[in-house]
C-alpha cells in the first residue's frame, strides 16, 4: 500500500484528494499539509493524523506527496521531497519557467509527475487534439474557451494553455506565448484564448477548430472537484515506486 500525504489539506482540492486516498485501497493517508497559520492547522484528521505545517517530516512519512496548493510554495515542496527521496504529483496550476526548471531539477533526484490538469478524461482530450490539429492543418483557425468559479485566479488556466501546447505540437509549432487571454481581431491559423469566471463552475474547456463553413468542437466538461481528486489519486498510484524523472498523466493512461 502506497502511503500519500496531502499538502495544501485545507482547500477544496487539498480536502477532495484526502477524501479520494481514504476511498482507494491502493493508497493510505499518511498526513497532510497546510502553511503555517492556516485554520486547518492542527485539525484532526482521524487515525492519529494532524494537519501540520512542515512538509520535511511528511516527505519522510511517505512514498508520494500530491501537492494542489500555490507556485510559492513549490520550492520549499521540491526541496522536501528531494531530501525525504519521496514521489511528488504537482497538481499546482500557475506555474512559470522558473518554477518547471525547478521541477526538471529535482526529477533528477526524484519522480514528480506535473499536470495542469489531473482528469483522465482531459488526458485524453489532449492527445485528441493534437491529432486534430495535425490533421486539419494551418487553414482551420483554434480557439479555447475556459470557464472557472470566480475565484480562479490565472487566466487561461493551466488546462487551456495545455491544450494550446497540444494543438501547437500538433501543427509543429511554438505552445503560443505572451498576451494569450485576450479579444479582437486573429490572423489565420491563430491559436487563441478566452477566459471565463463566475459561480461554482469546476472547469469547463472546449476547444474550437474553425474552418471556412465549417466547425468541429471537441471538449470536456468537469462536474466536481472529485475527477481531479481520483485522477490524482491514479498518479500517486503509478509514481510509487519509479525510477527520478519528470512523467505527466499520459504516462499513468499507458
Amino acid at each position: 500500500m502506497i502511503r500519500v500525504g496531502v499538502l495544501g489539506a485545507g482547500g477544496r482540492m487539498g480536502q477532495a484528494v484526502i477524501a479520494a486516498v481514504a476511498a482507494d485501497p491502493r493508497l493510505r493517508l499518511s498526513g497532510a499539509i497546510e502553511r503555517a497559520g492556516h485554520p486547518a492547522v492542527g485539525t484532526k484528521l482521524g487515525g492519529g493524523l494532524t494537519i501540520c505545517s512542515n512538509p520535511g517530516p511528511l516527505a519522510h512519512a511517505s512514498d508520494v506527496l500530491v501537492d494542489f496548493t500555490t507556485p510559492d510554495a513549490l520550492a520549499a515542496t521540491l526541496d522536501a521531497v528531494c531530501d525525504g527521496r519521496t514521489a511528488l504529483v504537482v497538481g499546482t496550476t500557475g506555474l512559470g519557467p522558473a518554477h518547471h526548471k525547478a521541477i526538471d531539477r529535482a526529477a533528477k533526484s526524484v519522480a514528480i509527475l506535473q499536470a495542469a490538469n489531473t482528469s483522465l478524461g482531459v488526458t485524453l482530450l489532449l492527445r485528441l487534439v493534437e491529432q486534430a490539429a495535425a490533421a486539419l492543418g494551418p487553414d482551420w483557425d483554434i480557439e479555447i474557451a475556459e470557464l472557472h468559479h470566480r475565484d480562479k485566479v490565472d487566466a487561461p488556466s493551466g488546462t487551456a494553455l495545455a491544450l494550446g501546447a497540444a494543438a501547437a505540437a500538433g501543427r509543429g509549432i511554438k505552445a503560443p506565448t505572451g498576451n494569450l487571454d485576450r479579444n479582437g481581431k486573429r490572423g489565420r491559423g491563430d491559436i487563441g484564448f478566452a477566459s471565463l469566471r463566475g459561480g461554482s463552475a469546476a472547469g469547463d474547456h472546449v476547444v474550437l477548430f474553425a474552418g471556412d463553413g465549417e466547425r468541429l468542437e471537441l471538449g470536456h466538461r468537469a462536474e466536481s472537484r472529485d475527477i481531479f481528486a481520483r485522477g490524482a489519486c491514479a498518479a500517486a498510484a503509478w509514481l510509487g515506486g519509479r525510477s527520478p524523472g519528470r512523467y505527466a498523466m499520459a504516462d499513468v493512461l499507458g
